[in-house]
């Protein structure tokens, strides 16, 4: 997290063997030497080599990696020794090794002294107290090879039972003791016996009683990354966090390594390269035999915009992170504390993508294009996610929805986007669990891109009343709209008409309207350009456009038995290029006019003057029928259908009346037509 205030003096030594082989154990000399240097030797983690969210409430809050909220290891280098022999003919040798200050060890082994072998303590640095008498892991090593196996499903390093640390947890959390590090350690090792327990306590309770100082990361004169200054302030920046962490372990008989690197955390910009000093520090914890990468700053909360509010806001992600994820965003100053092989390059890391930690515990599995910056062609540039489960997404770019098209599938989603303007666009992605419990929740941004724009793509300019996503999905399979006649979210039609057909689910009503941008489609004649026809468990949606251009069709549902609103599900975009086109309405219908009803002719709600025209509607349970315009002229029925003729001379409307009851002396209007003037 922001710049450190630290540095590791690379002149720092440690003399770690001293090894003496007697004269008269010149039987086991050879093997002396031989596992006195593999004892000492210099670990594969050793080589420095250089290398969510509202949409809508402000101040926008981030993660400390700078997110809105809304592998495996490698080959152990040769130790580089330097043996010194002494002049004696009796065989003596002396081996010094040389390591840098913040080396982990691998135990030293003496062999041959007069009560026989015995281990030595591993040598650490001078805080891991907890430690003496007791061996040293080793460093990553050719041995981790496949430690760390992924199949893209786990989010850490090794099996973790969440549930199983409830207790635990709710204990470290209710801990409340600064007089001492040590004072508070053994507190949280009351309930706290194993490696992975020790470690999940101090976790637990860095991230809920250590706050980022926000003050501090400013003004560096008044910050202290000393453990006890950190425990006595409540607050640090991350290299307090690292720093209390691995001294919490030490003293609780767990090795913990405090690493240094760069991090894609706040501030952070697409395609920005890394140079200088660390600018971020986390933890590595050696349990069950093996490493385990974990950072406290991150897992703690998250801080605002202008990076002068922090907010506790507890991330489990960071948690015994797998290093395959956690390499997205943290990389070690030390490549090999990556745990990964093969390990990833500075440039590598530089241009790969950045998923927020969102994007893992939503289920979420990979990206397209795996690269951040991603260039438009023609106008257009397309991305999409992949995931096991619905998941319901949605975008801005340049913090709008408009320009663009999203489309949710069954494992993921597909986005086009077309930007109007040349030149750079932050491309935001969003997304929130598909759970009924979670249908209010508020969508997290899971990935960022930037896309880059050439031209622009001038057809595609979409109507605002476009919702994301479009067209039919799983969602509306799940609202009991299936079996979609289009699956592609848009219709094009050259005649300005179009049919869509859907399997409804038991005891749903439709209602749909038509929308343009600029048109004066009011949305009473918006419903009027589209006819729905009910037979049975089957509707269809007959579309006559009025003109040529961009339309969006939006299908609203509710439950036949409720008497509440329609909510709305999903719609299509519905394009016409053909400038000749100018459809009619529909005829206007009334209450009285059933779902199941059908016209048959006349389809137009404008009826041409002075002609006769034929009905043929299709009605059920109704007595008579009768059409009324100058003069009023009955239906008969035939077969299912009211036939019949009407003149359309010297009137401005005509109706459709009908008789529910042959008892009931009143009719009720069910449809009106209109005349055209002379």
């Amino acid at each position: 997290m922001g710049t450190m205030d630290f540095k590791t003096d690379p002149s720092a030594v440690t003399i770690n063997l001293l090894l003496i082989v007697r004269p008269e154990e010149a039987a086991s000399k050879e093997k002396g030497q031989r596992e006195g240097h593999k004892g000492g030797g210099r670990g594969a983690g050793l080589e420095d080599d250089g290398n969510g969210n509202s949409r809508s409430q402000p101040p926008q809050r981030r993660d400390l990696n700078g997110w809105r909220v809304s592998g495996q290891p490698w080959e152990q280098t040769k130790p580089k020794t330097k043996p010194i022999t002494s002049g004696s003919d009796k065989g003596t040798q002396v081996t010094v090794e040389i390591h840098s200050e913040d080396t982990p060890l691998k135990p030293i082994r003496i062999l041959s002294l007069e009560k026989g072998s015995q281990r030595l303590p591993g040598l650490r640095g001078h805080n891991n107290k907890g430690f003496q008498g007791t061996e040293a892991p080793r460093p990553p090593g050719a041995k981790d090879l496949h430690a760390y196996p992924w199949d893209k499903s786990s989010l850490k390093s090794m099996p973790v039972d969440l549930q199983q640390f409830k207790k635990l947890d709710d204990y470290a959390l209710k801990v409340n003791i600064k007089s001492s590090v040590e004072d508070l350690v053994k507190a949280l090792l009351k309930q706290a016996r194993t490696e992975l327990e020790k470690v999940r306590a101090i976790w637990m309770w860095i991230c809920h009683h250590i706050e980022y100082d926000v003050v501090g990361y400013h003004n560096k004169s008044q910050l202290s990354s000393k453990a006890e200054d950190v425990l006595q302030m409540g607050k640090s920046i991350c290299e307090g966090y690292a720093e209390l962490f691995e001294q919490m372990c030490s003293i609780a008989g767990v090795q913990c390594k405090k690493l240094s690197g760069h991090a894609k955390g706040h501030g952070y910009k697409i395609g920005q390269t890394f140079t200088g000093n660390s600018d971020h520090a986390w933890n590595a914890v050696y349990i069950e035999g093996r490493w385990h990468l974990l950072d406290s700053t991150w897992g703690s909360g998250s801080v605002d915009d202008s990076f002068t509010t922090f907010t506790r806001r507890y991330n489990e992600f960071y948690f015994l992170t797998h290093p395959a994820l956690f390499i997205n965003n943290h990389f070690p100053d030390n490549s090999n504390w990556q745990l990964l092989k093969p390990t990833l390059t500075l440039k590598e890391f530089e241009n790969n993508m950045l998923h927020s930690s969102n994007f893992y515990t939503l289920g979420l599995l990979a990206s397209h294009p795996e690269t951040p910056i991603i260039q438009t062609v023609n106008g257009k540039a397309s991305v999409s996610v992949d995931c096991r489960s619905g998941t319901l997404f949605t975008f801005k770019l340049k913090g709008t929805d408009e320009h663009g098209l999203m489309t949710l599938k069954k494992h993921g989603m597909k986005l086009d986007i077309y930007p109007q303007e040349t030149g750079r666009h932050k491309l935001e992605i969003f997304a929130k669990p598909s759970k009924a419990e979670a249908s209010d929740g508020v969508y997290s941004c899971v990935l960022e891109y930037v896309v880059e724009c050439e031209s622009v793509d001038e057809a595609a300019r979409f109507p605002k009343d476009l919702h994301q996503p479009v067209g039919p999905s799983w969602f509306s399979e799940r609202q009991g709209f299936l079996r979609p006649s289009h699956r592609e979210p848009t219709i094009h039609t050259n005649d300005g008409r179009c049919s869509l057909t859907f399997t409804l689910g038991k005891d749903i009503s439709v209602l749909s309207s038509l929308h343009a941008d600029g048109s004066g489609l009011a949305e009473d004649m918006g419903r009027r350009h589209i006819m729905q026809i009910r037979r049975g468990n089957q509707i269809e949606l007959k579309v006559h456009l009025p003109h040529a251009g961009n339309f969006v069709l939006k299908i609203y549902s509710k439950k036949r038995s409720d008497p509440g609103n329609y909510d709305y599900i999903f719609n299509y975009l519905i394009t016409c290029l053909n400038t000749e086109v100018k459809w009619p309405a529909f005829p206007q219908s009334y209450s009285k006019w059933m779902e199941d009803y059908e016209i048959l002719e006349p389809l137009s709600g404008l009826l041409p003057a002075n002609r006769n025209v034929q009905f043929k509607l299709k009605m059920h349970g109704i007595a008579k029928v009768l059409v009324q315009a100058e003069n009023t002229y009955p239906l008969t029925h035939n077969r299912g259908c009211w036939e019949g003729t009407c003149n359309t001379s010297g009137c401005r409307e005509v109706f459709v009346m009908v008789h529910e009851n042959a008892n009931h002396s009143f009719y009720s209007h069910v449809l009106k037509y209109e005349v055209e003037t002379q």
